[in-house]
């Protein structure tokens, strides 16, 4: 069932543009194509604004126009549009490294994601050792924020106006966001508060736990640990919560150093006579 969305328009919004962007969302992993009425569908869009939507959006590069099936997917400007984000994220230069360093360290799978309105879109995912049969997370995944340790980690760290209307959302987009999901939200928020981090075990055999990184005047993140093929247990959970504060304590110290200007930014061209 499509959640049919409010389009700001006006002075502080352009509605063409939010809705190509929605058009865009639609998109996900395991979906090669849509045509305008599935489209139209995911996004509550009428059919007719799609249509329209979607030929501009073939026009920019955005989309490709795959005429043998009626439908469209997603052209190979996106993909470079993700790989800016990669490479320009002071965030991933400064974390990454550690990321890498503490997984091969503590043999712990190591996260960094951030909001992607109600999902949690991985920025990096460093797998220690994964298994082959095992479903690999790679960077630009999401994962349901309800669900995961990620997303009730960030929960925990946005302000409280920012979160009820996350939850509101939950409740509006799945008949599963009942009311006992919405209350082991609450308690892996108040575990962050209490601990500094939450611990979920979303699927089988499988042990996450996360914290929130809060940036002054910048988004919020949330870092994580996890286990798989485990029997998870509170006492491993605490066990891995305690690596986890620790390096969230050395990343947040990373992230708070000042960074050096860049060369190519301030350097002026050479004079030449």
């Amino acid at each position: 069932m499509a959640l049919v969305r409010q389009y700001s328009g006006g002075a502080n919004g352009n509605r063409s543009l939010e809705r190509g962007i929605e058009i865009l969302r639609a998109f996900r992993p395991g979906v090669d194509t849509l045509g305008n009425g599935e489209i139209a569908e995911r996004t509550g869009l009428p059919r007719a604004t799609v249509s329209r939507l979607t030929r501009t959006l073939v026009e920019s590069g955005m989309l490709e126009d795959v005429r043998t099936e009626r439908s469209y997917r997603l052209a190979a400007a996106v993909l470079s549009l993700a790989h800016a984000v990669r490479m320009g994220s002071p965030v991933l230069k400064a974390l990454g490294p550690l990321m890498r360093a503490e997984s091969t360290r503590r043999r712990l799978n190591v996260g960094l994601a951030t909001a992607d309105l109600a999902m949690m879109v991985y920025l990096e995912s460093i797998r220690y050792n994964p298994p082959p049969m095992l479903r690999s997370i790679v960077a630009g995944q999401q994962v349901p924020m309800e669900l995961t340790s990620l997303g009730r980690a960030y929960l925990a760290g946005i302000p409280e106006l920012d979160r009820n209307r996350l939850i509101a959302r939950f409740r509006r987009r799945s008949a599963a966001a009942t009311k006992a999901l919405i209350a082991e939200v609450k308690t892996s928020i108040r575990s962050v508060r209490r601990d500094g981090y939450c611990a979920v075990s979303w699927q089988p055999g499988v042990l996450a736990v996360a914290t929130p990184i809060a940036l002054n005047d910048g988004p919020v993140y949330a870092l994580n640990m996890s286990l798989q093929d485990v029997e998870p247990t509170p006492v491993l959970g605490k066990e891995i919560g305690g690596y986890l504060m620790a390096f969230a304590a050395r990343c947040k110290e990373v992230l708070s150093e000042p960074r050096a200007p860049t060369t190519e930014a301030h350097s002026s061209p050479p004079r030449t006579r």
